[in-house]
């Protein structure tokens, strides 16, 4: 997930928070020069954009780089950013081909070119940082330039290609900074975003400053960003109750989130309805206690979404039974038609027949998150209670969970996905086709099948009847668990607008939007 974007969600549709920090003195309101600081509790996995696949990393990228094409706000058709202009050329979806813009120059003052664009792409395929981006381009063949062209071949009709294009995995860098076979270490970043990274500190902040030599789709800042990494929601929530920050979000804890009020003429409050969500996924390799399709069915029979949702999430989220959450294209409730209750007799009567030992003992394995702990403990009860299922919970740091999870080795593991771009492809290509970036060891023929069918078709609406009967495929095989769908906040003071930009579904990030009334 983005690692996965998990974003590991990692949503990106992002909450955040918004200050100034000690870093420098408090200007008066009525500067333009003031500082904006966004508070939020995502980890950057790395600052290079061929060795992260994650929600705050992503959030960055999308600052201080600049991709060929991004989002509008709100937008689900990809708009020219780096390039002057982009479209599929000749029959068949295989071929598109891309102008750069003019005028775009690196931090060396050196002119972006289309070189620059292959070679970023060409290095996030040949590093494949197993928690990086290179599964986004599977249907990537080779990538020509020539002058400010750059024409990519695809090995297979790929209408989303230029969603993906949009996205953190294509941010352009400086050929002559970062190497073509391993990621660049340290804590500088040369992109050509809306913003330059002034200064990064691992786990504490990052400041940005404008870029005046932007040029693209958004617009130059016209103030510096500070943003700041909380180690989790609770150390978020002190920093919003004692005004260290100016916009809270990302990620509040839900008993916080459930006494806001819009009436509060301190603050102001966003909420919308997000496309973030949040699965259990199995480990479904041989050898591992899931592996038997008719135990994960069992599982999946005995999971009480409304349960957990009111219970740990205090009505902040929304139940969710199907891969493709609700306001995506496709989207059914293909768990729900087939597990419509939890149904413990059910659950005995598959394990019965699939002649397995209860209890059925497994680790479930949870990292970051707002109510983590308190999810994973949940779903132990739910599935203990039914006396056919034994769980050990543990915890992971980020760093660790990450490499656990890529690795193979946990058994079943929740992770947030927040979507690379606006269309089911991001919810099924990136999470049940074979080799896809949850790790699980899942394949079905069918369901990558229907994968490249849906990709064949620029308007989306033709893609419904494959996705609705990949979701049903989904339900019936049960890599994975879909849990809940997130409701987007975005909390600030009242002097502060544009936060509702920054959570819109579009997997960017516009801090640019931010600004003092």
């Amino acid at each position: 997930m983005r690692s996965v974007r998990m974003r590991i969600i990692v949503t990106l549709i992002v909450l955040v928070a918004a200050g100034v920090v000690g870093w420098q003195l408090l200007p008066d309101k009525d500067d333009p020069g003031r500082t904006v600081t966004v508070g939020t509790t995502d980890v950057i996995t790395s600052l290079d954009p061929a060795g992260a696949y994650d929600a705050g990393s992503w959030a960055l990228y999308s600052n201080v780089f600049q991709s060929l094409l991004t989002f509008d706000a709100g937008g689900t058709t990809p708009v020219p950013d780096a390039a002057r202009s982009c479209r599929f050329v000749g029959a068949g979806l295989r071929t598109y081909r891309c102008e750069v813009r003019e005028g775009i120059r690196f931090p060396s003052g050196r002119v972006m070119t289309a070189q620059d664009v292959k070679y970023s792409f060409d290095r996030v395929r040949k590093i494949q940082a197993r928690v990086g981006p290179a599964s986004l381009f599977d249907t990537l063949g080779i990538v020509e330039a020539r002058g400010r062209t750059v024409t990519f071949h695809l090995s297979s009709p790929d209408a989303t290609f230029p969603f993906k294009v949009a996205t953190g995995a294509g941010s352009i860098v400086d050929r002559n900074v970062y190497p073509a076979d391993a990621l660049r270490g340290g804590t500088g970043v040369d992109g050509t975003g809306p913003y330059s990274l002034k200064t990064f500190e691992p786990g504490s902040r990052a400041v940005l400053v404008p870029n005046s030599r932007y040029r693209g789709a958004a617009a130059v800042p016209g103030h510096a960003t500070t943003l700041r990494y909380y180690k989790d929601s609770a150390a978020l929530e002190s920093a919003w109750k004692r005004r260290a920050v100016d916009v809270a979000a990302r990620q509040l804890p839900p008993s916080l989130l459930a006494s806001l009020s819009t009436g509060d003429a301190k603050q102001r409050l966003t909420e919308v309805d997000g496309a973030e969500t949040r699965n259990l996924v199995l480990n479904v390799r041989v050898g591992r206690p899931l592996h038997d399709r008719a135990v994960r069915q069992a599982l999946a029979s005995l999971v009480d979404r409304d349960e957990l949702v009111a219970s740990v999430y205090k009505g902040t989220v929304d139940s969710l039974f199907s891969v493709v959450p609700r306001g995506i294209t496709g989207h059914t409730t293909a768990f729900f038609d087939t597990y419509p209750k939890p149904d413990p007799t059910r659950a005995r009567e598959l394990l019965r027949g699939a002649g397995v030992t209860t209890p059925v003992r497994f680790e479930f394995a949870y990292s970051r998150g707002a109510a983590s702990k308190a999810e994973a403990a949940e779903i132990k009860r739910q599935l203990e209670r039914s006396k056919l299922f034994e769980v050990t919970t543990k915890y992971y740091d980020w760093a660790k969970f990450q490499k656990q999870y890529t690795a193979g080795r946990l058994d079943a593991y929740a992770v947030g996905w927040l979507p690379d771009f606006p269309d089911p492809d991001t919810f099924t290509a990136q999470l049940v086709r074979t080799g896809s970036g949850m790790h699980n060891g899942y394949s079905s023929k069918s369901v990558d099948e229907l994968i490249v069918a849906s990709q064949q078709y620029e308007d989306r609406s033709r893609t419904l009847k494959d996705f609705r009967r990949l979701q049903q495929l989904v339900a019936h095989d049960v890599p994975i668990v879909p849990l809940w769908q997130r409701k987007e906040y975005v909390l600030s003071t009242e002097d502060i607008t544009g936060g509702q930009y920054l959570s819109d579904g579009t997997g960017v990030f516009r801090l640019w939007r931010l600004d003092w009334i």
